[in-house]
């Protein structure tokens, strides 16, 4: 087939939208935006020249809707449909629809997508075309002699509707979550089981083909660090492969492609064994959400080509070859310290400094930096899709080259908003193991302590309560600290941000979001009247020791945190320690520098409104002042941070941190001297949100009243929604029921993932509040539990 595309109707959201739009911009091609109600502002509506509205918010009222999506693309006029990935990309019903309606499918053939829909008959096909392959398994047939065994969804991806069962009592379990999430998440329930095979890596084959014949493999993505089953990190080529596995995964790859007749961009995932042995698993038949790292190391724009295949072009007879190495990191808005839980919430501010390309590829550029956002700063990150905030590439000569640049990346990065697995991503690239190319699936499990996570009954990362909630320990935590917290004198001045001309103002960044006029959405520094101490939190996946790239302050600390304590070493908490023992943790003295910028802030408006000023940063005194106190929280662990510094006659000096000193101080930059080294501390506030970013880590900080407010006090035994979010299920006990400590009580979706609401003790339920397909907000209480009494 001949066509001639002159616009593309893009059926997806976020990331890929705005990928697919870069091409389409760069070959002269109009392009559409659909867009749910809760997405009507995101930035691939902005982008798009023309978009058109599916009214609801959840993907099965929006993005899944074939029919609204195929009368979309006629009442704007396009003459294609691109699907992205996720959502119905794989749905032979869909591309059917579009090409009946006269409008041409960017993606393989519908027949093709068919073959490889349902993992079960693409098994089959794949064993009777010589692919090698795991067998699946009789459900009812297995034994402990079998075990584990994997749990996996017939249709769709994403990791969801797997598990892992390592005890044949969970089988059944399993078996019944992975259908309902499965069912919920794909429309389809079916699941198979088949050996899960343990220090295997995922290694997956992109292929390109045309419809003369023509089938290029364009070398292998090494996708095996993963959390849920989902790929977090992916380079290319895979480090350590042996040529001999190489070429068998290449002919195995092109065999799939032949045998179903696949035209377009495709990739065939395999696991390869200990033994060296790959395995086939699934073909995924559209663009991965990794492709960039393929892009990144031929040169080749997939998306362009995906379009002119579409077209009816035919491929060159070879591909190019590679060169170099590339990788990949997702970030997401999640907190791995607790199960991987999603957080939505408002995104202030996305800032990678560094960035060479967006949604494309850099020709001739042999290392470099490319950024795939779906989301800018401003919008808000709901609970209805996928957590991915962005996708993060470096590529470079060597493997070591791109790591290193990609780790300082990361670190570099503003990211102002919900908790995100940032600095777990930068921990697992300067991990020795990760380093040394020693990669598998189960790599996060396999090092969990060394990344501040601890493994599961199930296999899964969870919290690790000595590093990741202090809040549970914060007697213990506080004693080891000396106080560092702040308050203000009562006609002080209020905290705002520095105005034009003022003397502090000197000091903010020429991008930083402070240095411009406030917005209503933007940072401030606009704090109420000193009045009861504040309390601010970090991130649990705070700041950590590890290694660093050359030239880095924090090079010379070891690659796996170290204890919250204060001038113990450093933890997702506690942050670097300074050189030599001075000074404290990273997070006491990001507390002092939003303390300080606090207060800069104050000192300014004060300066130019007219009203005294009870004290200025800098400014000569003749006796010292009584302790200034503020007490800062971390977002999202709840541990306390305080900080207590006095007015002397050089300025303000920090007391609980030897050998630190304030060096200088503005609303929006804190420079202190740790120890003799020079520190800057780089400072954003959004209502009672604030962020610290220092080239030892980053901060996310929450100021609070001193006094609880009385209406958020709870019955004792009220289980809270951890995340805004849907009931899907309960298990079906009523009030007065007895439940025992662990027993699921119902379960809530949100941003495409199920969570358990497990009773936390044994006891009495006494009022079930949430029920089937009841949304609710954070913190709403979904049950009551009371207690058993003891004997």
């Amino acid at each position: 087939m001949n066509a001639d595309i002159g616009s593309v109707l893009v059926a997806n959201r976020g990331e890929i939208a705005r990928r697919v739009f870069r091409s389409c911009r760069e070959l002269g091609i109009a392009t559409v935006a659909v867009h749910s109600d809760a997405d009507a502002g995101a930035a691939h509506v902005r982008e798009a020249d023309a978009a058109v509205r599916l009214p609801g918010d959840a993907p099965g009222e929006t993005y899944l809707r074939a029919g609204l999506l195929v009368a979309a693309a006629l009442a704007a006029g396009a003459d294609a449909v691109h699907p992205g990935y996720g959502f119905l990309s794989e749905s032979a019903e869909f591309a059917r629809a579009v090409e009946a309606a006269g409008l041409v499918w960017i993606g393989p053939p519908p027949d093709a997508v068919a073959a490889m829909g349902s993992k079960t008959r693409a098994k089959k096909l794949m064993a009777a075309a010589g692919v090698p392959l795991f067998a699946a398994l009789d459900p009812a047939a297995v034994t402990d002699a079998d075990l584990p065994v994997l749990v996996k969804a017939a249709a769709g991806g994403g990791g969801r509707g797997m598990r892992v069962v390592r005890e044949l009592s969970q089988l059944e379990g399993e078996l019944a979550a992975a259908q309902a999430e499965a069912a919920a998440a794909f429309g389809d329930g079916e699941v198979f089981v088949e050996p899960y095979a343990e220090g295997a890596r995922h290694i997956e084959v992109q292929v390109l083909a045309d419809a003369h014949g023509t089938v290029w493999t364009l070398g292998e993505r090494d996708c095996s660090v993963q959390r849920r089953h989902q790929k977090v990190i992916e380079e290319t080529p895979a480090p350590g492969l042996s040529g001999e596995v190489r070429a068998a995964l290449y002919e195995a790859a092109a065999r799939a492609a032949r045998t179903i007749g696949y035209t377009g961009a495709g990739t065939v995932e395999f696991l390869v064994g200990r033994d060296g042995r790959p395995r086939f698993l699934e073909m995924n038949t559209r663009l991965q959400v990794e492709h960039p790292v393929t892009e990144c190391v031929t040169g080749l724009d997939l998306v362009a080509w995906q379009i002119r295949v579409a077209e009816g072009a035919a491929l060159p007879p070879e591909p190019p070859g590679p060169r170099g190495h590339a990788i990949e990191v997702r970030l997401y808005a999640e907190d791995p310290a607790r199960g991987w839980r999603p957080q939505p919430g408002p995104l202030h501010r996305l800032d990678v400094p560094g960035v060479d390309v967006e949604f494309g590829v850099a020709p001739g550029r042999e290392a470099g930096l490319r950024l795939d956002a779906g989301v800018t700063g401003g919008e808000e990150i709901g609970v209805h899709y996928d957590p991915m905030l962005a996708k993060l590439i470096a590529w470079a000569p060597t493997r070591a080259e791109a790591v290193r640049r990609l780790a300082h990346a990361l670190r570099r990065t503003r990211l102002h908003g919900p908790p995100t697995n940032r600095e777990l991503l930068i921990r697992v690239l300067r991990h020795p193991d990760f380093a040394a190319g020693r990669l598998d699936t189960g790599f996060l499990e396999r090092h969990a302590a060394d990344l501040g996570l601890l493994p599961t009954s199930g296999g899964e990362p969870a919290a690790d309560p000595d590093r990741a909630d202090p809040s549970e320990r914060a007697t213990d935590q506080t004693e080891s600290r000396d106080p560092v917290t702040v308050r203000g004198e009562p006609d002080g001045p209020t905290t705002d941000r520095a105005k034009p001309g003022n003397p502090t103002a000197d000091h903010a960044e020429p991008h930083d979001p402070t240095a411009d006029h406030a917005k209503p959405d933007g940072p401030t520094t606009d704090h109420a009247e000193p009045r009861n101490p504040t309390t601010v939190r970090g991130e649990p996946d705070g700041p950590t020791t590890d290694r660093a790239e050359p030239g880095d302050p924090t090079a010379d600390r070891a690659s796996v945190p170290a204890p919250r304590a204060r001038g113990a070493g450093a933890g997702p908490q506690g942050g670097a320690p300074a050189p030599g023992g001075s000074g404290g943790g990273f997070l006491e003295l990001a507390a002092l520098a939003a303390a300080l910028a606090d207060a800069a802030g104050r000192t300014a408006r004060a300066a130019t409104d007219g009203r005294p000023v009870a004290a200025r940063l800098g400014a000569w005194r003749s006796l010292p002042s009584q302790p200034q106190l503020k007490t800062y929280r971390g977002e999202p662990d709840g541990h306390p941070y305080e900080v207590r510094y006095r007015w002397e006659r050089q300025g303000p000096a920090p007391e609980g941190l030897p050998g630190t000193t304030v060096v200088s101080a503005a609303p929006e930059r804190v420079v202190l001297d740790v120890g003799g080294v020079r520190r800057t501390f780089d400072v954003a506030v959004y209502g009672d949100q604030v962020y610290v970013d220092s080239a030892l880590g980053s901060a996310a900080l929450t100021a609070l009243p001193r006094f609880a407010d009385p209406r958020q006090q709870t019955v004792p035994g009220s289980l809270r929604a951890p995340m805004p979010g849907t009931v899907v299920r309960t298990a079906g006990f009523g009030a007065g029921d007895r439940v025992e400590a662990g027993q699921p009580l119902l379960w809530l979706e949100a941003m495409k993932m199920e969570h358990v609401i497990t009773a936390p003790v044994t006891g009495t339920l006494t009022e079930l509040t949430a029920g089937v397909g009841r949304q609710v907000e954070l913190g709403a209480v979904l049950a009551v539990v009371k207690e058993e009494s003891g004997p």
